[in-house]
């Protein structure tokens, strides 16, 4: 049985001293998870009773599919057992579009594989459960300072880029996490996907969607895997992540992706033939000034290439990825997620004479090539 720490004061005399509580007991004393468990837990008894599941589960699983707008809770009580569906949620609202969060203030709902890190008892939206944005794979292909994070599920109904919930139903939620905890359950995992994979009509979408884009439509079939396994086998698979961000399922084969049709992208101005770029180096890139001056440059680029924005399209969020050679320059620009040809090319232009030379990345002393990927909002004020 998980527990927590309680220091207490003695009288007057200012000592303290520790007792040993479990989790769920701690959360008893809390007022508003103290006041949903009174309201709500011989609620959830029943409804187990009635799906002849064992009460309380010791295993829950979570996924959420942000195009159906639905949040799945799955229990089991042994980590043999097969998981079996306890309740389906409404999500009541929803932030930016299908595809995995990429950076600070795009509005996205990450998707992906997270765990519950955090029991938010006194959030500003009821209760909240935190999730581990950014994970490993986030770390790797979101922007490299600002990749934002305080992803919650959570009540009030409302959201800039979390799973809200309404107040009943997160506090149902909270109180199956929390015995789960309570249990053993340290790492209560949570998946998001795009979609459910295997309704036609959210199907459609988002091949829709991903049609002229051949990196976004690669990360949801890896995805769609990890739910084609847990579907067959309602068991969790075995989830890693490459150096370079991918997911992998264990133990699976993956679908392929179907080819892209060839995208028109911005050729590069500057560029160096480069080879035998590490994966890993000691000391990253240094921007002259720090990160903040690396954010107000992108800043300042961003506001002015507003100005050539489609028309009708007032904000954008561009990825570009470029290398910090040998010698601090930065070379080999190539926009990943732009808006059209002349618009990227444009881009690149402006990066090139705004952008100085940086402190270049070193590996055991000797300074290296490193690859670098950021994320540029354009805005038209």
């Amino acid at each position: 049985m998980a527990s927590v720490v309680v220091q207490a004061q003695n009288g007057g005399y200012g000592a303290s001293f520790s007792t040993t509580a479990s989790f769920l007991d701690y959360q008893r004393t809390l007022q508003r998870p103290g006041d949903a468990l009174k309201r709500k837990e011989d609620t959830l008894q029943r409804q187990f009773a009635e799906k002849k599941l064992e009460w309380p589960a010791r295993y829950i699983y979570i996924r959420s599919f942000k195009y159906d707008s639905e949040l799945e809770v799955w229990v089991k009580n042994d980590r043999k057992e097969k998981f079996k569906l306890f309740k389906t949620y409404k999500v009541c609202a929803l932030a930016g579009t299908l595809g995995p969060k990429r950076f600070e203030g795009d509005y996205q709902v990450p998707e992906g594989f997270y765990y519950i890190n955090e029991f938010k008892h006194n959030s500003e939206y009821h209760l909240s459960l935190g999730l581990n944005y950014p994970n490993v794979s986030d770390r790797i292909l979101s922007d490299a300072y600002r990749p934002g994070g305080a992803i919650f599920i959570h009540g009030s109904c409302v959201t800039v880029g979390c799973i809200p919930l309404t107040d009943p139903m997160i506090e149902e939620v909270y109180i199956l996490a929390a015995h789960a905890r309570d249990a053993g359950q340290d790492f209560i995992p949570v998946h998001i996907f795009p979609i459910r994979y295997n309704v036609k009509k959210s199907a459609a979408y988002l091949e829709r969607l991903t049609k002229t884009d051949e990196s976004l439509r690669e990360f949801e079939a890896r995805l769609e895997a990890a739910f084609d396994y847990f579907n067959e086998h309602k068991q969790l698979p075995v989830i890693m992540t490459d150096e370079k961000g991918a997911y992998h399922i264990a133990n699976m084969g993956e679908k392929k992706a179907v080819p892209a049709e060839k995208k028109r992208i911005a050729l590069p101005h500057r560029v160096r033939a480069i080879s035998n770029i590490p994966d890993v180096v000691h000391q990253w890139p240094q921007y002259p000034g720090g990160g903040q001056a690396m954010l107000a440059l992108l800043d300042k680029v961003g506001k002015e290439m507003g100005e050539y924005l489609p028309e009708k399209i007032k904000r954008a969020f561009v990825q570009v990825e470029f290398v910090i050679d040998t010698d601090g320059v930065p070379v080999n620009f190539k926009v990943i997620k732009g808006i059209n040809h002349d618009f990227d090319d444009l881009l690149i232009t402006r990066l090139e004479e705004e952008m100085p030379k940086w402190e270049p990345a070193t590996l055991h002393n000797k300074p290296v090539p490193r690859q670098m990927k950021q994320n540029i909002e354009i805005r038209f004020e």
